[in-house]
């Protein structure tokens, strides 16, 4: 098994100067490499490589560049954070309301509301350990004081996490009008789109989350482009396929729902001035290509 050794910041240091990257001020970089991993920045100079066997880097390729990269990755990650709680409070409100009141309180234990007894099983396992393991308050108190008592669906959902709600949701039959109504308060008229979007959505949760890298990333999950009917402005010119398999068209579906759910928000302001702020970051490199914010979307 072939075995790298461990390298000091010095080492580290010389190893990217024989490979051709370039620093503008040296005495600089130890404090990053000391914060910052170094196969953390890897994510953000692998482009910039001529080859992939000796690592040789491109003419003009600076340290500071990267370092640049990573910060202002790090920086629209904290917005798109912003922006994935206000659609999983809404999505986990929207689901509280909706099938309570179709279904009851304890709707999420009833195997026919869903199309897969095996997979809601599974879900229901899941969100029961979430249960166990909280310390809310207010589930506390509903061991405490309800120890043989399933909780409601407005307690236990508020603790689900957002790959437990997508599920949930995904999983429910499609006949239900709850279902609909669900997908509808989210802005979208049909289900499917919700439940594809959710599962993009929660893919980049759970990057943003981790602290990873959004950054020229390739995105696993796609969201479906072409939704019926709109409810309000959406992406009204064609998306190149370089922007879809990047974070451009699930930032878009996080744009729209917002302007749903909380009119008046600030998350595409926020995204535009961070990209304006840094015009020498390749964004393109996101999916964000000559023109993006002419869509009606973004304007």
């Amino acid at each position: 098994m072939a075995t790298k050794p461990a390298r000091t910041i010095a080492q580290q240091i010389a190893l990217l100067k024989s490979r051709g990257m370039l620093f503008r001020n040296e005495d600089d970089a130890p404090h990053f490499l000391e914060n910052i991993s170094y196969y953390r920045l890897k994510g953000y100079w692998w482009d910039t490589q001529v080859e992939r066997v000796n690592h040789s880097f491109q003419p003009d390729t600076y340290f500071e560049d990267i370092v640049e990269r990573y910060n202002f990755d790090r920086h629209l990650r904290l917005i798109l954070f912003d922006a994935i709680e206000r659609i999983e409070i809404a999505l986990r409100t929207q689901m509280i309301y909706h099938l309570s009141l179709y279904h009851g309180p304890l709707w999420y234990q009833d195997a026919g509301l869903f199309s897969n007894p095996v997979y809601h099983a599974n879900n229901l396992s899941n969100l029961m350990r979430e249960f166990g393991y909280s310390q809310e308050i207010f589930i506390v108190d509903h061991k405490n004081r309800h120890p043989h008592d399933d909780p409601e669906a407005w307690k236990i959902m508020e603790i689900a996490s957002m790959g437990t709600l997508s599920k949930f949701y995904k999983q429910l039959k499609h006949n239900l009008p709850a279902k609909s109504a669900i997908a509808n308060g989210l802005g979208l008229n049909l289900h499917n789109e919700l439940s594809s979007w959710l599962e993009a959505i929660t893919y980049v949760r759970n990057i943003v989350a981790h602290h990873s890298r959004l950054y020229s990333r390739d995105m696993v999950k796609r969201p479906i482009l072409n939704i019926r009917n709109p409810q309000s402005a959406w992406l009204n010119n064609p998306v190149l396929e370089s922007q879809q398999k990047k974070a451009f068209l699930i930032i878009s579906c996080m744009v729209y729902i917002c302007n749903k759910v909380t009119p008046g928000h600030h998350v595409k302001v926020k995204i535009k001035d961070l990209i304006h702020d840094n015009y020498t970051i390749p964004v393109y490199k996101l999916g964000f290509l000559n023109n993006w914010d002419q869509q009606a979307l973004w304007t």
